[in-house]
């Protein structure tokens, strides 16, 4: 038998996948199914494209986005961390802070480096 706090999580997950599902099936039901000549035509930049595709870019925009991708995934882990606090006690809050304290620690690091500089 599953416990009531992974009821909440579940729940939680459960909603978030709605809200991106929902409006997609909607977008794609309702929408345009057309094509025409400003659909097709370059948008992202105002011009048509120049060179190859595969130009060289600059490797902090891919680091942001790694950057990014990992501290959102290490605050998963403050959610079953809260759930659970009262019955993992003393010990819980330290490796909790531990944790915190390396990402803190990687935080500091990654500014060092200048990696979220332009």
């Amino acid at each position: 038998m599953y416990n009531k706090n992974y009821l909440k999580i579940l729940l939680f997950i459960f909603i978030g996948i709605t809200i991106g599902i929902i409006p997609q099936i909607i977008g794609y039901i309702c929408g345009p199914h057309k094509s025409y000549k400003e659909k097709n035509s370059s948008y992202e930049c105002g011009f048509n494209s120049f060179k190859d595709s595969r130009i060289k870019f600059n490797i902090k925009y891919y680091l942001i986005a790694i950057f990014f991708i990992l501290f959102d995934i290490e605050s998963i882990f403050f959610f079953p961390w809260c759930i659970s606090m009262k019955k993992i006690g003393i010990y819980g809050y330290i490796t909790i802070m531990i944790f915190i304290f390396e990402l803190i620690i990687a935080f500091l690091y990654i500014l060092k480096e200048g990696a979220l500089e332009w």
